[in-house]
């Protein structure tokens, strides 16, 4: 007999003709307060990847940006994502590589594209992910970039900013 707890399966069809089960994500289930009678809520939502940041790559939104990119004294690297992006989660794992390699040489942050619709009308980002190198408060020329990249075609990329935008 099968446990309450255990996740769902599907039947499979094995060679030998059998069928086997094999287990499904798990949806994420949340607590809320319902406002009006302040009794407890649950909520079920489909299980779903999304965009995380590391320590040391953090999410900016609007009311952030101009003090942690345009006001920054080391270069920022921004990195333009959203949750359905599927190319977003393949380039997350190299931006949060790049975030401990470049320490002290390069900040990086992310904005959320969905959550943040002033900065992206105004850096005109239309496509994901984005990625743009700011210095001084200013775009570095050149330094815009769309799509999936991976280890080596980002230092590629950032080796020849960094070296030209005079950062020590």
């Amino acid at each position: 007999m099968a446990s309450a707890l255990a996740p769902p399966s599907l039947p499979l069809r094995s060679p030998s003709r059998r069928f086997t089960r094999l287990p499904l994500p798990r949806p994420s289930i949340t607590c809320r307060r319902a406002p009006a009678a302040g009794r407890l809520a649950l909520a079920v939502a489909p299980a779903r990847a999304s965009v995380r940041c590391r320590a040391a790559v953090k999410l900016v939104g609007d009311g952030e940006f101009e003090a942690e990119v345009l006001q920054s004294e080391l270069p920022v690297l921004v990195d333009f994502v959203a949750d359905w992006c599927g190319p977003c989660r393949l380039v997350a794992p190299v931006v949060d590589w790049a975030s401990e390699e470049y320490e002290g040489r390069l900040k990086i942050v992310k904005i959320d594209h969905d959550a943040n619709p002033q900065i992206i009308e105004k850096y005109k980002v239309y496509g994901l992910p984005a990625l743009i190198l700011f210095k001084n408060g200013q775009e570095v020329p050149g330094s815009r970039r769309e799509g999936a990249i991976n280890k080596t075609k980002f230092k590629d990329y950032i080796e020849p900013l960094l070296e030209t935008s005079n950062v020590a």
